[in-house]
């Protein structure tokens, strides 16, 4: 059996993306895809998953992608990233998104989202990760923060399913009568 690989501080996998917005990331509005951030985000979290676990890592779950503020085509976007916490075989990065109007100097927070990723060996199966060194409180807080986000998420995972298993349509009708939607009368009369 290999030994446990030595733990790595989180400045170890601290990255930084930063891209031009060009004309080509526009949707229909005329501002930046989301699209387009997602992709870049999820290569920042590659980039720190990768440099922290030293093997090829790929993307589970993200969590928390709210666009705050929108980003406009010739702004400067900077992503930055890191490993907040630590699993077995998995890890979670923690990426800040700011756009900057460089004419202007303005600068926008625009989202900040987790992402969780998996390392894998040579085989495709998931590998062992290195432990955590925290070295700042903000490093420690963060750890604390991405425990708090597991919790929460696995209890409105087995909340969720268990409502979802237990609804009943004719005892829940009534809920939709102030939403914006419309039931079939074929519908309605199956249920």
């Amino acid at each position: 059996m290999n030994p446990a690989p030595a733990p790595r501080p989180v400045s170890h996998s601290r990255t930084t993306l930063t891209e031009l917005m060009i004309p080509a990331y526009a949707n229909f509005g005329g501002r930046v895809h989301g699209g387009t951030l997602l992709s870049l985000m999820d290569k920042v979290a590659y980039a720190c998953a990768a440099k922290h676990a030293g093997q090829y890592c790929v993307t589970v779950s993200v969590d928390g992608v709210n666009f705050r503020q929108p980003v406009d085509v010739g702004e400067l976007v900077s992503l930055m990233g890191s490993v907040n916490y630590v699993g077995k075989t998995s890890l979670v990065v923690g990426i800040k998104v700011i756009a900057e109007n460089v004419k202007t100097g303005m600068v926008k927070h625009t989202n900040t989202s987790y992402f969780t990723m998996v390392a894998k060996d040579d085989t495709g199966q998931p590998t062992e990760v290195p432990a955590l060194l925290l070295e700042t409180t903000d490093d420690v807080r963060r750890f604390l923060e991405a425990m708090k986000r597991k919790e929460l998420r696995a209890a409105f995972s087995e909340h969720f399913d268990n409502a979802k298993t237990e609804m009943l349509f004719a005892e829940n009708m009534h809920l939709l009568t102030k939403e914006r939607c419309e039931v079939t009368d074929e519908l309605r009369s199956q249920l």
